[in-house]
């Protein structure tokens, strides 16, 4: 198949089936029902297993089901949906299951709007349930990274078995863009030590994520999850960079906000200031380090986010000693060429 317009959504769904995901748990909420939706009408398709649950709470704890059985399984939300499903994310992270979770981030706090926004990155990116427990956070800027990052958070999972995050939103998963489909990564991964696939002929497994005996259990699962961690944060961040090799000027932004940097970028770079693009996409782990070596001697840090500033934060402990600003909107605005490019000049126009 060549190249095909597919809306964002459709688009993760399409390439979840393709990566073997058969198992989808899910509760409708805007702007993200288009995947459900899409997995409804195809999962029975590919001898796979759709099932609307009856809220978010059950769906998550579905997931936990088909994981700790060896599926590749799925669920999709936005927001307050997702905040339903932490302590099922945080049982997932101490039973160390894999799972896919696709959040298409709405306006907040609380139910906010149905437009999209970037305000969930503290809890995707600090843990959000109750633990000391990390998912790998993967952030798109398109509807072919959306395809894409779909496939590859399926291997990470069970590379790691761990949830992986994919941090959409709700533009993002609205807009319609020609895409190429991925195939198939061929990697392959054995799960008969640990998964619940019958015990005949074995001894049995159990999963669980609490731990009560002996008394050190659960010191000693904490110790080798953030151990796990530790190897994560060392091998598996990803980022881009635009224009940064002689650029005074450093614009920071994840997600949409990054496609509206780089249009800023190319502003400003025609008005003569030498101005680049840092984009993390692993939110965690957070490519610090990266950073840190692109935003040495730069005259300025522009960090820009549709939230009251999360990102920032990291931004700030990661570069080395270049002053970082902020611009953000909030409540589903979206940031503006113009207004990014006044705070680098310092005019308008």
């Amino acid at each position: 198949m060549g190249v095909i317009l597919m809306k964002g959504n459709e688009a993760i769904g399409e390439s979840a089936i393709i990566a073997g995901c058969r198992h989808y748990f899910g509760y409708p909420i805007t702007p993200q029902n288009e995947l459900p939706a899409y997995m409804a009408a195809r999962l029975p398709k590919v001898g796979g297993t759709f099932l609307q649950a009856e809220s978010e709470v059950a769906a998550i704890n579905m997931v936990y089901g088909a994981a700790a059985a060896g599926a590749r399984v799925m669920t999709s939300s936005s927001s307050p949906g997702v905040s339903l499903k932490m302590e099922g994310i945080s049982y997932l992270a101490g039973a160390e299951l894999p799972a896919v979770v696709v959040n298409m981030m709405r306006g907040g706090p609380g139910l906010g709007n149905i437009a999209g926004a970037q305000g969930d990155y503290f809890q995707a990116v600090k843990g959000g349930g109750h633990g000391d427990y990390h998912s790998i956070v993967l952030a798109p800027s398109t509807v072919q990274e959306l395809a894409d990052l779909t496939g590859k958070a399926f291997d990470l999972a069970d590379e790691y078995r761990m949830v992986v995050i994919l941090l959409g939103d709700g533009f993002t998963g609205q807009m319609s863009e020609p895409i190429t489909l991925p195939k198939p990564s061929g990697r392959s991964f054995d799960k008969s030590s640990w998964s619940l696939s019958g015990a005949k002929g074995r001894d049995p497994h159990i999963i669980a994520s609490m731990r009560l005996n002996p008394d050190n259990a659960l010191e000693m699962l904490n110790l080798k999850l953030q151990a796990k961690y530790r190897q994560i944060e060392k091998s598996e961040t990803l980022w881009e960079s635009v224009s940064v090799d002689d650029a005074e000027y450093l614009l920071v932004g994840f997600g949409l906000s990054a496609r509206i940097c780089k249009s800023a970028v190319s502003v400003l770079r025609k008005a003569g200031v030498k101005a680049g693009l840092f984009r993390p996409i692993t939110l965690w782990p957070f490519p610090a380090g990266q950073l840190a070596a692109v935003s040495a001697g730069k005259k300025k840090v522009l960090v820009v986010e549709m939230n009251a500033g999360q990102m920032v934060q990291d931004v700030r402990l990661s570069v080395g000693g270049a002053p970082v600003d902020f611009l953000g909107t909030l409540g589903g605005a979206t940031p503006q060429v113009d207004a990014i490019v006044e705070r680098i000049t310092g005019h308008a126009g």
